[in-house]
């Protein structure tokens, strides 16, 4: 057996040797707590004051454990609640006992910040015991709130519900009182319910976190553990229905461009549609929208690669989000973590993304054309049933676009989007209350006539997944099988054969096969992992936990029109193991050893990748938070380096990443983090350094100043160009030397809970410089030098922004390529103000800048002179925004 696989073998049975040394092979045996509410009698007013009469019908819960950072322990401070109902709200009140009230941290924040001291309810009204639904309220009145899934390994952010509620403060510490409507939660209709519950106490200062129902960390659950909430009966089901109409009226002012019709320095519109929610029944709910604003609020980051591989978007835009955990199918989501993580079989910023097309224009044309393309109406059909089926459908169709053409007083128009409808379904089954979880996906693309050459007419996914836990969910094996199909023109096809995640072009690849009249192409993926993610702990607290897989890309598997992949043809084998302390000891609050290794070959047999990887983290007992990390890469092929023309062998390195967190309590406190590579043969050398400052001088404003720069040199293997003379094909590469410089400014003042006012900026550039420039001669070459013909300075020459190139030592071969340097300044920022004027009804007040200037001549001034010039040059965009949204609850 090979050294380098007998490593990973070896590091995995020390790791569990030394968990299991450690154990004491006890497991805690924890009794399901149980709470039993009362209905409501008399009026109750939600001041955050539980003193009325209604609340003496029922006892006091409490007894919580400790769940940080001394697990198992009593908590510092008692705290304890109630729960009483009515037929459209349930309502929980908590007494948060504090000896020292004024020691209480009432910091706040944005909505789903969770900031100072807080109490967090989860309600697993379903009661499949691996969803909840969860309402966090701030002693400061903010409110939070998320949708659990995955026994809490998934927590949702984007759900956002109606629900009450108010804090006090008082001599004894706080109190707080929460109204939640039945109708924003999912349940059956049993005369008698029984809910999972569970109630979980924040104290800031100590940073420490106490629950009601105690949970072991090293049980790697949340949701399946439960307490149970009882005594719910006679509660009519609500059947949620929810209006929300929205106005916006916009002006963007910008730079006139003299002649331009299209650019007079200024635009306005003003826009409206509808918004709403009806329950099918009360586990199944209706979405739709009726002319969405899918406008967002905050930009994008920026983000540039020369490296061929497409960006990846965060989704922002309210509908796509909620519910986004039922559609949520990744193709691999490996714990070591990698690239193909990163794929998806649903990719919601593919509906509504910029146009596929732009018009040529001649001299004297002038053109206006849609940034983005409209949605004229979309709806979503999704929850979950009482026996365990998770259902969502989505059905979304965009607008046909057309660029408008100005010539000479003339105009005309010009496809630039086809009418597109897309369409996603997916389908769930809990078995053995979610210890088997069986389910599929199928999502599709149908385009009319028009951009034929260019874009897929019909495009279809699929998937089938399954899950097993056994022994108390700790141990798991789960997977997938995948599949495409597209259709479309002989060059729409063939430009899907060639294009980067493909390469089907690319010289000797034994797998793949280039075929210019094929109409269609097909392909598959599938994931399989094996892991363990708790189990018995010893006497520190340690747990081993592992996970090892196998994750496959046919080479015609294309998810790209409704879904997210990065590349094809590739076998990933990863694993990862992890050694976890979460009791205190020594100067630690917890700690955590991992390992990965990670091996890829292509479908032709071809050996690709390997890397091993160790790394640290760990929380210290004054909450300062450190980790570091070693990957070794001691093998590195890439098929797609070199755009489709052969594979080549890239240096091997090693990389070593760390960073420092201080007291995230502070007022201030600080982020730094460092990583750097290191290539064998001193071929690739680069750099990442970013500090982060937080300053929170009043409760009600928090400012974050961040700054960030990398550097990334590669001797000699940076594509360029690939160009074809007298029947012989050179592809051409370079040395490049990039740098990249960021900062992000953020201020965040809360007037009140409801009422923000939010700035955010980022100014950015890259700029990737090319020298040396060579062909490929022997991509597989062992030695690094033997894998490249370096150009003489006899045998290359600059002239009109290109270089040309004549082989002395091929017989006078004569060819030009264009000059690849260029330097890309950017500049995003906004200034919010948002106000929840009414429970789910708001007014958003927006300004924001957009700049994007012309500044890839600019390549000899130093990168931040060239940043500051042109970021804040006059030809800025700026948008002013007024939008309104009213929700009309039942």
């Amino acid at each position: 057996m090979r050294m380098n696989k007998i490593i990973p073998v070896l590091l995995i049975l020390l790791m569990g040797f030394i968990a299991a040394r450690a154990s004491n092979l006890t497991d805690t045996v924890n009794v399901r707590k149980t709470y039993f509410t009362q209905q409501l009698k008399s009026e109750v007013e939600l001041d955050g004051i539980p003193s009325e009469e209604a609340w003496n019908a029922v006892e006091w819960g409490g007894d919580f454990t400790q769940w940080q950072p001394n697990e198992g322990k009593a908590p510092s401070q008692p705290t304890n609640f109630k729960i009483l109902y009515d037929e459209k709200f349930l309502y929980v009140a908590y007494r948060c006992h504090d000896a020292a009230p004024d020691s209480i941290v009432k910091r706040m924040g944005r909505r789903d910040e969770f900031p100072g001291d807080w109490v967090e309810i989860n309600i697993d009204s379903y009661h499949d015991k691996r969803t909840a639904f969860s309402f966090t309220l701030s002693v400061s009145g903010v409110r939070n709130d998320e949708f659990v899934s995955n026994d809490g390994n998934n927590w949702d952010t984007s759900w956002n519900p109606i629900w009450f509620a108010k804090a006090h403060v008082d001599e004894k510490g706080w109190t707080g009182e929460v109204k939640i409507p039945f109708s924003q939660l999912r349940y059956g209709n049993e005369p008698e319910k029984v809910w999972g519950f569970q109630i979980t106490r924040r104290i800031f200062r100590e940073e420490e976190r106490s629950t009601w129902q105690y949970i072991p960390q090293n049980s790697g659950v949340w949701v399946s553990r439960f307490g149970e909430l009882h005594g719910l009966k006679g509660i009519p089901m609500h059947r949620q229905v929810e209006l929300a109409p929205y106005v916006t009226a916009q002006t963007d002012k910008y730079k006139k461009e003299p002649g331009n019709p299209f650019a007079t320095g200024s635009d306005n519109k003003i826009n409206a549609g509808l918004d709403g929610k009806f329950a099918i029944t009360n586990d199944l709910i209706l979405d739709f929208t009726v002319n969405p604003d899918f406008g967002q609020v905050e930009a994008d980051p920026s983000q540039v690669r020369i490296d061929g591989f497409q960006n990846f978007f965060e989704e922002r835009r309210p509908f796509f989000i909620e519910s986004r955990n039922i559609f949520n199918y990744q193709l691999t989501g490996s714990e070591a973590g990698g690239d193909y993580d990163s794929d998806l079989l649903f990719y919601s910023r593919r509906i509504g993304s910029s146009p596929h097309h732009a018009p040529d224009l001649n001299d004297g044309e002038f053109a206006s054309a849609p940034q983005n393309t409209s949605i004229l109406g979309a709806a979503k059909f999704s929850g979950k049933t009482r026996k365990g089926w998770s259902i969502g459908i989505l059905e979304s169709i965009t607008q046909r676009e057309m660029a408008t053409i100005h010539r000479n007083g003339e105009q005309k128009e010009e496809l630039v989007e086809p009418m597109t409808n897309y369409f996603v379904s997916r389908l769930q089954k809990d078995i053995k209350q979610g210890n088997t979880i069986i389910g599929g996906i199928i999502t599709g693309v149908n385009r009319e006539k028009g951009l034929g050459n260019m874009l897929h007419s019909q495009a279809y996914s699929g998937g089938i997944d399954f899950l097993q836990y056994w022994k108390n969910r700790t141990w798991y094996i789960r997977g997938n099988l995948v599949f495409s199909h597209v259709r479309g023109s002989k060059e729409a096809i063939l430009s899907t054969q060639t294009s980067f995640e493909h390469l089907f072009q690319r010289q000797n690849a034994p797998e793949i096969a280039l075929d210019s009249n094929r109409t269609t192409l097909s392909g598959m993926g599938g994931t399989v992992r094996f892991g363990k993610i708790g189990g018995k702990s010893g006497k520190l607290g340690q747990v081993f936990k592992f996970e090892t897989g196998l994750t496959v890309r046919s080479p015609g598997l294309e998810l790209n029109d409704i879904g997210f992949m990065l590349t094809s043809n590739e076998i990933n084998h990863f694993t990862w193991a992890g050694l976890h302390y979460q009791k205190p000891f020594f100067i630690f609050r917890n700690a955590r050893l991992n390992y990965n290794h990670w091996s890829r070959w292509d479908y032709g047999g071809q050996f690709l990748y390997q890397a091993f990887n160790f790394n640290s983290h760990a929380t210290f007992k004054n909450n300062w938070q450190a980790g570091t990390g070693l990957t070794w890469n001691p093998y590195d092929v890439s098929n797609n380096a070199l755009r489709g023309t052969l594979s080549v062998r890239r240096p091997a390195g090693i990389g070593h990443n760390f960073y420092v967190v201080t007291d995230s309590r502070k007022k201030i406190y600080t982020v730094l983090e460092y990583f750097q590579f290191w290539g064998f043969e001193k071929a690739v050398r680069g750099h990442d350094y970013g500090i982060s400052l937080y300053f929170q001088p009043l409760d009600a404003l928090k400012i974050s100043l961040s700054g960030n720069h990398s550097y990334n040199w590669r001797r000699q293997d940076q594509f360029v160009s690939s160009v074809t003379q007298n029947n012989t094909t050179r592809t051409i590469v370079g040395e490049v030397k990039q740098n990249t410089l960021r900062f992000t400014g953020r201020v965040s003042y809360n007037i009140t809970p409801d009422l923000t006012l939010q700035y955010y900026g980022q100014p950015f550039i890259t700029r990737p410089l090319y020298n040396n420039f060579a062909y490929v001669l022997d991509p597989l070459a062992k030695k690094y030098d033997n894998r490249f013909y370096v150009f003489q300075p006899t045998e290359i020459s600059f002239l009109d922004g290109e270089y040309r190139v004549r082989e002395r030592q091929s017989g006078m071969l004569e060819y030009s390529f264009s000059k690849p340097d260029f330097n890309f300044v950017q500049f995003r920022s906004n200034l919010i103000v948002r106000w929840e004027y009414k429970a789910g009804s708001e007014l958003y007040l927006v300004w924001a800048q957009g700049n994007t200037p012309d500044a890839s001549a600019d390549l000899n001034t130093p990168l931040p002179n060239s940043l500051w010039n042109n970021a804040f040059a006059e030809q800025g965009r700026h948008s002013f925004l007024i939008k309104a949204t009213y929700r009309f609850l039942k």
